[in-house]
């Protein structure tokens, strides 16, 4: 088996690198996002879309809580926490504890911030570590989730057997990220490696790998949704970014100042040619 195509270190690099210009000049900015607008069924603003997973995942906490046994204050883990907007976002709203896990120094400062200044440091914490090697301190979950990270891990094997360990028997995982679908011919090979190479990614699966890795682990498929339909595709900006990649393409500096808008310019190509799609897929852990 070959090992992951960017390491741990060069993950880190890569998120320490843009962050910042994520949260100024990305979708999510405004909210504290890092994450993509998803306008599913019931979204009307842009907050809501930049949300809706969010809120997605608070109806299956809430589901939880209302079930009787269930601990007054579930744990929560963020798989992949970025900057810590879902993680506050959920705790400002449910009587949870919460625990968020990234590999960037940078982000685990500017998610301690955003904890602190919504006054969650009780209840909530950020983690600098690598959600396939997790900390013993780290509590078992009731729930974990992990919105567009799960493609950036070194071992999708590991990742599954970690949240294994960290999920307790009869809590959810929940997974939304990119993943592949049939893609054939030099168009689609160029563009899926585009953006791996930009965006850092190790682990983009085909939806039944993805749960065939889940059910070795312990964990029953309970329901995938596919969202692609509901992603922001073919705006100005992002047309205007697929143009300029051409050409930073070829320069010296593409390769690293401007990776994340290559990477990003591929997967709209392939987000609109069907080539990746964007999944919302719910595990169970077994007894």
């Amino acid at each position: 088996m070959t090992g992951p195509r960017f390491n741990v270190a060069e993950i880190r690099r890569y998120y320490d690198r843009h962050t910042s210009a994520f949260i100024r000049f990305g979708q999510g900015g405004g909210a504290g996002a890092i994450h993509r607008a998803v306008w599913g069924p019931g979204t009307t603003t842009r907050e809501q879309a930049f949300h809706y997973v969010d809120d997605r995942i608070a109806g299956m906490v809430r589901a939880q809580i209302s079930t009787p046994g269930t601990a007054d204050a579930p744990h929560i883990v963020d798989l992949g926490c970025g900057v810590g907007a879902s993680l506050c976002y959920l705790a400002e709203r449910l009587p949870v504890r919460g625990t968020g896990i990234t590999l960037s120094p940078v982000q685990a400062r500017l998610a301690a911030e955003c904890i602190r200044d919504a006054g969650l440091s009780s209840r909530v914490t950020c983690v600098e570590a690598d959600y396939c090697d997790l900390p013993a301190s780290v509590e078992p979950a009731d729930l974990a989730y992990a919105i567009e990270s799960f493609v950036h891990g070194r071992d999708p094997d590991r990742f599954f057997a970690e949240c294994r360990r960290l999920v307790r028997p009869g809590g959810l995982l929940v997974i939304c990220d990119d993943v592949r679908r049939s893609a054939t011919g030099a168009a689609a090979r160029r563009a899926i490696d585009r953006f791996c190479r930009g965006w850092r990614i190790n682990a983009l699966l085909h939806r039944d790998e993805l749960q065939t890795l889940a059910r070795a682990a312990g964990f029953e498929h309970e329901s995938t949704i596919d969202l692609t339909f509901a992603l922001e595709t073919g705006r100005v900006r992002d047309r205007a970014i697929g143009v300029l990649s051409a050409v930073w393409s070829w320069l010296p500096i593409g390769a690293g100042r401007f990776d994340h808008l290559l990477g990003g310019a591929a997967l709209q190509q392939c987000l609109t040619r069907g080539w990746v799609g964007y999944d919302l897929s719910v595990f169970r852990r077994r007894g």
